[in-house]
């Protein structure tokens, strides 16, 4: 079952409520996404450890509900990375 962008983005809000969150379905087959992400709570975080963290949000819908999701993630200016 394909996700829909409105269910990525609520879910990444939900775990980071301080972000902004910008979703595009990349194929139109509500299977392939890209994600941007800007928040100050990964400062300190490593890319790695910011990825992560969004797949927790998550909650196990990667590779099953959600095939592939492409990830940017930013700390914004003045914050530390």
């Amino acid at each position: 079952m394909a996700m829909r962008a409105e269910e990525i983005e609520a879910m990444i809000l939900d775990a980071f409520p301080d972000s902004v969150v910008e979703i595009r379905d990349q194929a139109g087959d509500g299977d392939h996404y890209s994600a941007r992400v800007i928040s100050p709570s990964f400062a300190g975080m490593s890319r790695v450890r910011q990825h992560q963290a969004i797949y927790a949000a998550l909650k196990g819908k990667m590779g099953t509900d959600l095939h592939a999701l492409q990830l940017e993630t930013i700390v914004p200016s003045g914050e530390h990375q």
